[in-house]
């Protein structure tokens, strides 16, 4: 079983990419992010076409996720609870055996701005909502990914001695992290690769992709059982490379095989 997790930077600009990627790689479970799309302009039909069904919770802007599998999904929840202001950024489903969350976190900007804070508080709903026994969630078998907007240590940063201290590398951002870890989740590169150094995400500017100075903050959490039974888990830096006239993303897609 193939799953990955994308931010694809608008799914409409982004179509054939998408499309080319599916038929090349042909996941089971996909993760998406930052659609920019509501739900009515989705483009159902085109992933139907290629063997996937779509659930989305979609927003105009920088906004929206959403989970295309091959096997029918039952939504157990568009939104996290206490984070409607926020924006459309989370949407858990039941696929395959599996509960299945994507999640879209917020940026914060920068720590002077007003939305670090609330960058915090939503990875507290966050945890708040995981923690929860109301919304049964199966946390033996349990996928939480996405772009987290995080790193999570200082291997995931091309430049910690510079970044150290900024956005997505303070010590109160990994916290939120060790407290999803804490939950019983593992990151699942990290336990693969415990000394290596990848990236998911590269600026546009300053040729950051080809000098590989980036960022892993797309990220696929798993607990205890599906940890068992991961045999890879990669970047797919292909497909954050210029194909066919296609302008790629700034993230690449995050694959992980399962036995």
């Amino acid at each position: 079983m193939l799953i990955a997790t994308w931010n694809v930077n608008g799914i409409r600009a982004r179509l054939d990419y998408v499309l080319d990627w599916l038929e090349e790689r042909q996941p089971d479970i996909v993760a998406l992010q930052e659609l920019k799309s509501i739900d009515e302009n989705f483009p159902y039909e085109a992933l139907r076409e290629a063997g996937y069904k779509s659930e989305i919770h979609g927003q105009k802007a920088w906004n929206g996720v959403a989970v295309l599998s091959r096997e029918p999904a039952f939504v157990l929840k568009k939104g996290l609870p206490g984070q409607d202001d926020s924006g459309a950024r989370l949407i858990a489903v039941r696929v395959s055996g599996i509960d299945f969350i994507s999640i879209y976190c917020p940026n914060g900007k920068s720590t002077d701005h007003p939305d670090f804070p609330r960058k915090l508080d939503w990875f507290a709903s966050l945890a708040e909502f995981l923690e929860n026994p109301s919304h049964e969630l199966d946390h033996e078998n349990l996928i939480v990914t996405g772009d987290f907007n995080i790193c999570p240590s200082a291997l995931d940063t091309w430049n910690e001695e510079m970044l150290y201290g900024s956005i997505f590398h303070t010590d109160e951002e990994r916290s939120c992290i060790d407290r999803l870890k804490a939950l019983g989740l593992s990151d699942l590169f990290r336990f693969l690769y415990p000394d290596e150094q990848k990236f998911s995400w590269w600026d546009y500017r300053g040729g950051s992709f080809y000098k590989n100075q980036g960022l892993r903050i797309d990220l696929i959490l798993g607990s205890h059982s599906l940890k068992k039974r991961l045999k890879e888990i990669y970047t797919d830096r292909d497909f954050r490379k210029k194909r066919n006239d296609q302008t790629p993303s700034d993230h690449a897609p995050v694959i992980a095989e399962f036995e």
